[in-house]
């Protein structure tokens, strides 16, 4: 194409070649290390949202740096020698043309016909004939950059979609300005072409993957936040008293809590619970399910139902563990990782229980503690059928029973909960005796959640 300048835009001196060389090693440098850390992080796990958007960043950049090395070696070399460059390569991305609006005629480079997928030998088409090429939805904004630039002479930037003749999409952007004659009217147009379909293609993986992280954020939030609601919804609070009303001659005074996992993760099936029952009996309980999220929590909230029901129906908490244990096998999920039931009779203060899993209760009388004997035949992961054990014990007035689930002193560490014997006497009520555990296990690094419960008889 041969050289024009705009009568507003005089010509300036090319860069030297030493700057051009020292842009272009900076450029091979970066994009090798680039590509270095790309190959460290080619393990990163392609089923990931978060993975998905950091291996399409990592191809963008590339795209970048090899589309820049290649114009400044263009730059540096000055136009390709006949042969065109080949067909694939870099500079074949990038093509020109000037529309002579006197002769009404037009000039390509032989790379913008490879561009456009058009013959050489066929004429180049005007600037009437360039939309013919372009998508439909297109054609409004090449006329809007056409019609400023000769009408108003301002520079065009702008892209658009044409379709070649094999029926591919390419994504052109085109880059020109009018060339004025004497007089200060347009007497030509040109412009730079570019392929861009790959970079835009690049572009648009980096923003579907960014998007679809944004929504897997999004979601693990909301299903967090679902969560937290439904847990509170349905199982007891976090933190305090659990009140009950005071009938009978053995009251209780009740405390609990829940102990979050130190990862965050969403909330767990852990659960405890203290119910009064109508024939004046309290059914108290501590256990987990396997997994987190919303729908281990709805399946928390539906075992909570059914305990709670059957104990209303006055089963005994071995017979209640077998129905339970029933109930969940019938089903692949959710699995029961434990579970410890009470029946605590007021009128003799006779305490009852049974277990799958959990720890045994913990009795503390007179500033010592001890575990509970362990009932018989007690079944770990029962099948469907098995009979569980169960035992009792009396209480005394003063004494304080503790449950919890294991995630609070993993690795059989009871010995640290029997050591908080002389605390718990010295403390007057309940929450006293739950504030002293928490402060005790509450610390960062727990691995899985937690509940522990504190029951105290007051007379």
């Amino acid at each position: 194409m041969p050289s024009h300048l705009s009568a507003d835009h005089p010509a300036g001196r090319p860069p030297g070649r030493g700057s051009v060389d020292a842009l272009i090693s900076q450029t091979r440098r970066l994009k090798v290390d680039v590509d270095a850390v790309r190959r460290d992080a080619r393990d990163i796990d392609t089923g990931d949202p978060q993975g998905r958007w950091q291996r399409a960043l990592y191809d963008l950049a590339l795209h970048q740096l090899e589309d820049l090395d290649a114009h400044l070696a263009q730059l540096r070399d000055g136009p390709p020698p006949a042969p065109a460059a080949p067909r694939d390569s870099l500079l074949s991305r990038v093509g020109s043309a000037e529309w002579n609006l006197l002769a009404d005629d037009a000039h390509w480079s032989a790379e913008l016909y490879g561009i456009l997928g058009r013959d050489p030998a066929t004429p180049a088409l005007t600037l009437d004939e360039l939309p013919s090429l372009v998508l439909d939805e297109d054609r409004p904004k090449l006329t809007v950059m056409v019609t400023d630039c000769l009408v108003d002479a301002r520079p065009i930037d702008g892209e658009f979609r044409v379709v070649r003749p094999d029926g591919g999409v390419r994504t052109v952007h085109m880059m020109g300005e009018p060339v004025l004659d004497g007089d200060g009217g347009t007497a030509s147009m040109w412009a730079v072409l570019r392929d861009v379909s790959e970079l835009r293609r690049s572009q648009g993986e980096v923003r579907r993957t960014r998007d679809s992280l944004q929504r897997h954020r999004q979601r693990a939030q909301s299903e967090r936040r679902l969560a937290v609601e439904l847990h509170e919804a349905v199982l007891p609070p976090g933190h305090g008293a659990l009140p009950l009303p005071h009938r009978g001659t053995g009251t209780l005074d009740l405390a609990a809590a829940r102990l979050p996992a130190a990862t965050g993760s969403p909330l767990g099936g852990d659960w405890y619970d203290a119910l009064e029952l109508p024939d004046g009996q309290t059914l108290l309980s501590v256990g987990d399910l396997t997994g987190h999220g919303p729908a281990v929590t709805a399946d928390t909230a539906m075992l909570l139902g059914a305990l709670r029901g059957m104990g209303m129906a006055g089963t005994a908490p071995a017979q209640l563990m077998g129905w339970l244990n029933r109930l969940l096998d019938t089903t692949a999920q959710p699995v029961l990782a434990g579970a410890l039931c009470c029946r605590y009779r007021p009128d003799t203060r006779a305490l009852t229980w049974a277990q799958a899993g959990h720890p045994t209760p913990l009795l503390f009388r007179g500033g010592t503690g001890c575990r509970l004997d362990t009932p018989d035949g007690v079944l770990l992961g029962a099948t469907t059928g098995a009979v569980y054990g169960q035992a009792e014990a009396t209480l005394e007035t003063g004494d304080l029973l503790l449950l919890h689930t294991t995630g609070l002193v993993p690795g059989d560490r009871t010995h640290r909960l029997l050591g908080l014997a002389p605390r718990f006497h010295e403390a007057r009520t309940a929450q006293d005796c739950l504030r002293t555990v928490l402060e005790e296990f509450g610390e960062s690094g727990r691995d899985d959640d937690a509940c522990v419960l504190v029951a105290r008889v007051t007379r």
